[in-house]
């Protein structure tokens, strides 16, 4: 409903700006110029998704390879006294464990499709446990933040629009992301325990935080003491290291498991193909409503307009261009995804708005599309203080990918 009214204004918003130029200022340029970029739009989300299909299908199937291979239930194991800190309402050895850590997995790998039915049927599992059917429980909350806070590991999907959208080193923006949603991940736990009264001062979680903590603030020293040239060299290879190492890893898991990894692999990548074609008109749609809110001026006097604030506060306003993807993050995930495609499109893939937008896109995930979508599977109606969490987590997500993308690019 959020974005079907936010798609719905638009147009209007489009149409009443271009009709004030044309009275007014006598603009006849500006009604074919919106009809040419819908036209234009149209093409480039179809050129995108084809193009999509192939990557998409290459690592479904890795992903199923890593699936059967036993990884996700490794992965699990290594989680395991961390969740139990964060989940104890959940009894101990419960099929939801699994079920969420399976989600968690494929959020951090960055495939979207794969980690909502896990996440549908975890939510499930938790409504089982529920005392009070119609109001959201602490687990599902601090799940759903989880979620809504964008843990990423490989950002797959915005690897490939960067490669789409021909930029040079399409891994360049690997590590600020990995680093962007960490401290959004950080916010949206400390934030939500606060609220559940979970006791954040126990050994495992201090332990297990601070000590991703120091890796990130080492990291982020390292690259602090590189020029702008190395530091881009570094974590492209680092990137592509870790995403070989990654590939290897899944298919040795499988061999070790005596599995057909080559069948393993063609299922999984059959769904590839079935993807790519499913998100065809939602990017059709959501593209050529930018396009023509684009075309008519109204993004511009947006982004005119936060400008302006920010430099009469006396601040750097190089991010401004990328404020669009982050703002529409909380609400749509397609919707940012078309903000971060428009960005590269207009400013350049390897600009600074265009590599910050793709970042502000992998440091949250769609706030309330996941409440909306899990809660309403499962019939809750009170979700207590999931919003303000998930909120807070995005923001400081947006934050921090602000803070990074100056770092590495600024």
């Amino acid at each position: 409903m959020v974005l079907n009214w936010i798609w719905v204004g638009f147009f209007i918003i489009a149409f009443v700006i271009a009709l004030v130029k044309l009275i007014f200022w006598g603009d006849f340029d500006v009604f074919p110029a919106m009809m040419d970029s819908t036209f234009s739009s149209s093409k480039t989300a179809f050129e995108i998704s084809l193009g999509l299909t192939g990557v998409l299908s290459l690592w479904l199937g890795i992903m199923k390879i890593g699936e059967k291979g036993g990884v996700v239930n490794v992965l699990a194991k290594l989680l395991s006294p961390i969740f139990t800190k964060l989940f104890p309402d959940i009894p101990k050895g419960h099929p939801v464990t699994g079920s969420i850590f399976m989600n968690i997995a494929a959020n951090m790998l960055g495939l979207d499709n794969a980690a909502t039915p896990l996440g549908l049927k975890a939510m499930e599992q938790l409504q089982d446990l529920n005392q009070k059917k119609d109001t959201a429980s602490n687990p599902m909350i601090m799940f759903l933040v989880l979620n809504t806070s964008g843990l990423t590991l490989i950002p797959i999907s915005i690897l490939v629009y960067r490669a789409q959208m021909g930029a040079a080193q399409p891994t360049d923006i690997f590590i600020p992301i990995l680093l962007a949603t960490f401290f959004s991940t950080i916010a949206g736990i400390t934030i939500t325990s606060i609220f559940q009264k979970i006791n954040l001062f126990n050994r495992t979680i201090l332990l297990t935080l601070g000590g991703a903590a120091l890796v990130v603030a080492g990291v982020i020293w390292g690259f602090g003491q590189m020029d702008s040239i190395l530091m881009n060299k570094v974590s492209t290879s680092a990137a592509n290291i870790m995403l070989m190492m990654i590939i290897i890893a899944f298919i040795l898991a499988g061999v070790r498991k005596k599995i057909n990894v080559y069948d393993a692999f063609i299922d999984g990548a059959k769904e590839g193909f079935t993807t790519a074609v499913r998100i065809i008109p939602y990017l059709v749609a959501i593209l050529v409503g930018i396009g023509v809110f684009r075309a008519s001026g109204a993004m511009d006097m947006l982004i005119d307009g936060i400008k302006y604030g920010v430099e009469a506060c006396g601040g750097n306003t190089d991010f401004v261009g990328a404020l669009p993807t982050a703002l529409m993050k909380p609400l749509s995930g397609s919707g940012a995804r078309g903000m971060m495609v428009d960005a590269m499109t207009t400013y350049g893939a390897d600009s600074f708005v265009g590599r910050l937008s793709c970042i502000f896109q992998g440091s949250t995930d769609t706030t309330f599309y996941i409440l909306a979508v899990y809660f309403g599977s499962v019939g809750i109606v009170k979700t207590r203080h999931a919003v303000a969490c998930g909120l807070l987590a995005d923001l400081a997500g947006i934050i921090a990918a602000i803070a990074i993308a100056y770092l590495f690019f600024g």
